[in-house]
């Protein structure tokens, strides 16, 4: 099976600075894959080689076996990603927000499948019709999941998903993902948190200073051990 996602020997380097370092990992169709790291360790860098914002100053990336170089825009095409503080418009309501930015994706959507993504993020339906500015930023980020959700893309790249959102909320989000990812999708997270990692990832890449020093797979039917994986993250952190 061709691998959705796949960076090969990929570095990056910015301002004289290596910021990615001969980083190689594949993600497939039905699969999640997490990469974990501190802050600095080039998790964020490695999304936008994916997405064509930055280009590879050695190696590749691939999406769907072919190079995100070679054409951005249909790499593009069959990602929905998710940065970390979306940016959605505080003088519109959760509704106009997603009409809006999927109009500019080219996706005409109806307000019922609206109400499903949210409801399937657990937006209360009071607020969907407030001003973004009044909402959390717990709330910001379920409308952005939504959104995520509704590009309808068989790849999805979430920068540190969880980031603003409470623990029950955090919990049905990682069902969501393992939920997708049982449909079929290709979901690529990256964070900081080892236990979200552990709980919702078939597979965890440990990056530290743009270096991937370490690889965690869950045995079958399982999750990938926690306390494993926090000892090599803290481990490496005091480094």
């Amino acid at each position: 099976m061709t691998p959705s996602l796949e960076a090969r020997s990929l570095s990056l380097v910015r301002d004289g600075n290596v910021v990615l370092n001969q980083v190689s990992f594949t993600a497939a169709p039905g699969e999640v894959y997490a990469l974990l790291g501190g802050n600095g360790a080039g998790k964020s860098t490695t999304l936008l080689t994916f997405l064509g914002f930055l280009q590879p100053s050695g190696g590749k990336v691939l999406v769907g076996g072919r190079e995100v170089a070679a054409d951005i825009e249909a790499a593009r095409a069959q990602i929905a990603y998710l940065p970390e503080a979306a940016s959605l418009y505080g003088h519109l309501d959760a509704y106009e927000n997603l009409s809006y930015f999927l109009d500019l994706a080219g996706r005409k959507v109806t307000r019922a499948a609206i109400d499903a993504a949210l409801d399937q993020v657990a937006l209360p339906h009071a607020a969907r019709t407030r001003r973004m500015q009044a909402f959390s930023k717990g709330m910001r980020q379920k409308t952005a999941i939504a959104l995520a959700l509704l590009r309808d893309t068989p790849i999805l790249l979430l920068d540190e998903p969880t980031s603003g959102l409470d623990p029950v909320a955090i919990d049905e989000f990682h069902d969501m993902v393992k939920a997708l990812a049982a449909a079929g999708r290709t979901v690529l997270m990256v964070t900081h948190d080892v236990y979200g990692a552990c709980q919702v990832a078939d597979r965890v890449g440990l990056l530290r200073g743009g270096r991937l020093v370490g690889s965690f797979e869950a045995a079958e039917g399982q999750r990938i051990d926690t306390e494993t994986v926090h000892a090599a993250f803290a481990e490496r952190e005091a480094a």
